[in-house]
């Protein structure tokens, strides 16, 4: 390990530590304010858990109360703001009373949290961390320099969401028209409203083989629907998503633009200038002359709109589409079948590779209680998992959960095969850079210029880093 690089880690965690405010956790000053009582001379075992988003607040705290119980322990939650939070978990670890002895971060800033000395390998006394109670995306997103050095809870990833009742309608349209130029079926106005006659068996049975094949396979497969398909009226376009948003569009270059490895903590390889990557975006840029999508003015809740009220055939969305499509068909908000699948392959020949995000639990390397520590961390990962979901709408990691909603199990599928977002700190620019390049793409500048501008700029980065 370089010792430059962990110097840089904990100067950029304490530069900023210092103007935290501690009032974020149960502190003895603020005790008197909050109305939490101090632990001091307990006969409980304590430990502090901290995280940032709200939205986890009653699986937290159900956790805590059930595992206290269990274990004859306290576990205190402390909620803290999201702004410089790495930064207020060093400073409080820093004091003598109240340290965190765990909290959740984001897997991509775990490199940044162990060369701080806020996170530290895991004990995974229950052994747990194995690619039979995980994914192999989970596992990659928690590991750092060969070390589990937190443990999985959630994820991120994208998927295609598609309305499978306008694709019945392409299926059916498709049918008639083969069985048109093979003679199968005539045209003659005195038939029906349609002016074609047409033996229903066959119809019904050619429509069917096109549904069938109907959920794209590859973007071209996705093209082909959108230079056949007469879409109904309303609708505004056969595929819309969020093209100024990398999560929505990293699928493209995912299999090919190496960054860090499936870890994403080997600043050795890196690989973006490539053939392939190249290729893909080329496929990428010809798709505005098909979807022609500002940039500029699209963004994700408004495609997500677009879709439910059935003006669009595909999007690309996140996790939180399958509980949000599933309450708005059970209430009758939307009137057409929809499906959920793994994003397609570029091409026949080139393979795409979502992207994903993993919230983990970190045990800092401050805590006094460690052991108790990664005993709630495994806890909550693993036999709370099953709750997580109902509890806070996200994607829990732990393969053993049956969750009652379908569609969230192609998420899954999704992650299994995903990449992670890279953890090194010498590239933490990198996916605004990236972003920046996805729009000038769209908007029709050279591809080969730009892949070769960001792969000089982030070895530059690395290079200054040694």
């Amino acid at each position: 390990m370089h010792l430059k690089k962990r110097l840089t880690a904990v100067a950029a965690v304490l530069a900023m530590g210092t103007a935290v405010l501690y009032g974020s956790t149960f502190a003895a000053g603020d005790a008197e304010e909050t109305g939490v009582p101090m632990t001091w001379g307990s006969e409980k075992e304590t430990i502090y858990f901290w995280y940032s988003d709200e939205g986890m607040t009653n699986f937290i705290n159900s956790a805590a109360v059930s595992f206290g119980e269990r274990e004859g322990v306290r576990v205190i939650p402390v909620p803290t703001s999201e702004g410089e939070y790495l930064e207020a978990i060093s400073q409080a670890s820093a004091g003598d009373l109240q340290v965190p002895d765990a909290y959740l971060i984001g897997h991509d800033s775990l490199e940044k949290a162990y060369l701080a000395g806020l996170a530290t390998q895991v004990q995974d006394l229950e052994g747990i961390c194995n690619e039979a109670n995980f994914p192999q995306a989970a596992l990659s997103a928690v590991t750092y320099q060969g070390m589990r050095v937190a443990y999985p809870l959630c994820f991120e990833t994208s998927a295609l969401l598609y309305n499978e009742t306008y694709l019945r309608e392409w299926a059916s349209q498709s049918a008639t028209k083969e069985l048109l130029e093979s003679g199968e079926a005539q045209e003659d106005p005195g038939e029906d409203s349609s002016g074609i006659q047409v033996d229903e068996t066959l119809l019904a049975q050619k429509t069917e083989e096109y549904f069938q094949s109907a959920v794209p396979a590859t973007v071209d497969d996705i093209l082909h629907i959108a230079d056949t398909f007469d879409v109904p009226e309303g609708v505004e376009g056969v595929m819309k998503w969020d093209v100024s948003d990398i999560f929505y569009n990293y699928w493209i270059v995912g299999n090919y633009m190496i960054v860090g490895g499936d870890a994403g903590d080997d600043s050795s390889l890196i690989n973006i200038a490539n053939p392939e990557t190249i290729q893909c975006l080329e496929v990428y840029k010809a798709l505005n002359q098909f979807f022609s999508i500002e940039s500029d003015k699209v963004d994700y809740e408004t495609v997500i709109e677009d879709f439910c009220q059935g003006k669009l055939v595909f999007t690309i969305a996140t996790t939180d589409a399958a509980a949000r499509l599933a309450r708005a068909k059970e209430n009758g908000e939307i009137g057409f079948d929809y499906g959920i699948a793994v994003l397609p392959q570029v091409s026949g020949e080139l393979k795409s590779r979502t992207m994903s995000v993993t919230t983990a639990v970190a045990v800092n390397s401050y805590s006094r209680n460690q052991a108790l520590a990664n005993r709630f961390a495994a806890y909550l990962a693993g036999e709370c998992a099953e709750t997580l979901y109902d509890r806070t709408g996200k994607a829990p990691a732990w393969l053993g959960t049956e969750e009652d909603e379908p569609g969230l199990q192609i998420f899954r599928q999704a992650y299994g095969d995903s990449i992670p977002l890279p953890k090194m700190m010498e590239t933490g620019n990198f996916w605004v850079q990236l972003e920046s390049l996805f729009s000038k793409v769209w908007n029709g500048a050279d591809v080969t210029a730009l892949v070769q501008e960001l792969a000089a700029q982030i070895q530059l980065q690395i290079d200054a880093s040694r």
